[in-house]
C-alpha cells in the first residue's frame, strides 16, 4: 500500500467518526435541549447532524416531534424505529432538500470535519426559514484547555491521541464569526456547565461551573436563527 494511500484510508471520514463511538456526554446533550427550550416553539423535524447513536433523541423528543439522524456510518445502538440518512460530510451536500428541518444539530461532529465553514452553511441550507442551528464543540478557552496548552502545547481535546478524529479547533469568536458570514440572527452561546479539573479525573462542581462557565466548561455551543426572507 502506497504512503498516499494509507493516509488517506487513515485519514477517513469513517475512521474518524469511529474513534468517537458516536456518543458524546450527558451535560452537552442537556446544553443542546437546555438551549432550544423556550426558542423552539416545539413540534416539526429536528435533524440531527452527526447523530453518532442518536442519544440526543431523548433529550429533544418533547421539544420536536419528529427526529431525523444522519451520520457517516450508522452505530450500534442508533434507534430502530428513528429515520437515518448515511452521508459524508466531508463531500458537500447531503441529499436532502433545503428548508428539510425546523431545527438542525450537529453535537460534537464540526471539529470532526475538514472544512468548518462549508459544512455550517450546509447546516443553514438544511434549516426552514426562521429554523434554528445548534452546534456544539469542544471549549478552548476552558481552564483544563488553556492549561494543557500552556504545558502541552496543544489544546486539551486537539492532543496527539485525539488526531485524527479532531481535527479543527475553534474558539467562540469564530463560530461567531460563521454565524455572521451565514446570516444568521439570534446568536447566543451556551456551556456544558460540566470541566474536568486539570490534572484528576474529577469535575468541577456545577455550582461553581454556573459561576465561571466559559472557564469550567469543557464543550460550548453556537445557537442561531436563519432569518426569515421577506
Amino acid at each position: 500500500m502506497s504512503m498516499s494511500t494509507a493516509e488517506s484510508k487513515y485519514h477517513s471520514v469513517e475512521i474518524r467518526a469511529r474513534t468517537s463511538k458516536g456518543t458524546s456526554s450527558e451535560p452537552i446533550y442537556e446544553m443542546v435541549a437546555r438551549t432550544l427550550t423556550g426558542r423552539h416553539p416545539g413540534g416539526g423535524t429536528l435533524l440531527d447532524v452527526g447523530c453518532g447513536t442518536g442519544n440526543l433523541r431523548a433529550y429533544v423528543s418533547g421539544i420536536c416531534s419528529r427526529y431525523v439522524g444522519t451520520d457517516t456510518v450508522r452505530y450500534e445502538g442508533f434507534p430502530a424505529d428513528a429515520e437515518f440518512c448515511k452521508f459524508d460530510f466531508d463531500q458537500g451536500r447531503l441529499p436532502l432538500t433545503d428548508g428539510f428541518a425546523d431545527v438542525v444539530t450537529a453535537v460534537e461532529t464540526i471539529e470532526h470535519l475538514e472544512n468548518p465553514r462549508a459544512f455550517v452553511r450546509e447546516l443553514v441550507r438544511l434549516a426552514r426559514p426562521g429554523g434554528w442551528i445548534v452546534l456544539t464543540t469542544p471549549n478552548q478557552l476552558s481552564l483544563l484547555s488553556k492549561m494543557t496548552l500552556v504545558l502541552k502545547n496543544e489544546f486539551n481535546a486537539f492532543r496527539r491521541n485525539n488526531y485524527p478524529a479532531h481535527l479543527t479547533a475553534l474558539l467562540e469568536v469564530d463560530l461567531r464569526r460563521i454565524a455572521a458570514e451565514c446570516g444568521l440572527t439570534e446568536v447566543t452561546i451556551g456551556y456544558s456547565l460540566r470541566g474536568r479539573i486539570p490534572g484528576t479525573s474529577l469535575f468541577h462542581p456545577k455550582w461553581l461551573s454556573r459561576l465561571m462557565p466559559r472557564t469550567l466548561s469543557d464543550n460550548f455551543l453556537m445557537a442561531g436563527r436563519k432569518p426569515i426572507k421577506p
